[in-house]
């Protein structure tokens, strides 16, 4: 007989059934191969799928995987994964750590606004804008910051909200224009600040709300409004709100989950 492996669903940064962004959770006794996580993120076909192996009372090891890679960082599956384990599989831990590859150990606690991530703040530095980029956007950009190491997202800001809202960018020209995810940010009317964010690259076109570009968003918005305590939305089809705040090196974002399905993947893997 085959093993099974449970999964859940989880729409992170919304308190709607059809709103956040969903990332599947997967719980494993011992780490699968890389070929394996890859073929079950992609069958689940979302943006993220987080991959735990518990390592202690309140540690996992986490994995973040899109549908055609691994990558460094995910903070809309981290929360998902938070509320699961807090929500669905009962860990009464006040505090949970997460040990990954690339980014460190990462807590998650409960806060006013739901649960709570700790990320890593990201420091930044200009960027020269590509033609190619803003010609794919179909904008124009006024300004733009890159991570000073790593620089996998990158920042862009246009005029206004507006500008950011009413984005329909040509996906296939905008892979072709850059190696790295488009952050597109302008500050905001009703929250401190909108962003959208796109990654055709890593095989998500447009990613409904995305933990880890807050990492450098919540510093240069910081920054520009000269406070450390922001909300933040991001205006894709979906949908999400986050409440960040910056603390010196880290970057603290907090909201609601909403567990959509659960079941147990049964074919041999």
């Amino acid at each position: 007989m085959s093993p099974r492996f449970p999964y859940f669903i989880a729409n992170a940064f919304t308190e709607r059934s059809f709103g956040g962004n969903p990332a599947a959770v997967m719980l494993l006794e011992e780490w699968l191969s890389d070929e394996q996580l890859l073929s079950l993120a992609a069958q689940h076909n979302l943006s993220e799928t987080a991959f735990l192996v518990k390592v202690g009372a309140d540690r996992f090891s986490l994995r973040w995987f899109t549908p055609t890679s691994e990558v460094p960082l995910c903070g809309h599956a981290t929360l998902a994964a938070a509320h699961v384990l807090k929500r669905e599989l009962g860990v009464t831990n006040d505090v949970l750590q997460f040990e990954t590859r690339l980014s460190g150990t990462l807590t998650a606690f409960e806060y006013d606004h739901g649960i709570a991530i700790d990320l890593p703040a990201i420091s930044y530095e200009p960027h020269r804008v590509e033609p190619a980029l803003e010609k794919a956007l179909g904008a124009a950009v006024i300004r733009s910051v890159r991570p000073v190491q790593a620089p996998w997202q990158v920042l862009y800001e246009l005029e206004s909200e507006r500008a950011v809202r009413a984005l329909a960018p040509n996906i296939s020209a905008l892979a072709s224009a850059v190696e790295h995810c488009v952050i597109v940010t302008a500050r905001g009317r009703d929250s401190d600040f909108v962003s959208r964010m796109f990654a055709p690259q890593f095989g998500v076109d447009e990613d409904p709300v995305t933990g880890s570009a807050h990492c450098i968003l919540v510093p240069f918005w910081a920054t520009e409004l000269r406070k450390r305590v922001l909300r933040a939305e991001q205006c894709s089809a979906r949908g999400g709100t986050l409440h960040c705040t910056l603390h010196d090196d880290r970057v603290t974002l907090a909201g609601q989950v909403v567990t959509f399905a659960k079941g147990e993947v049964v074919a041999p893997i």
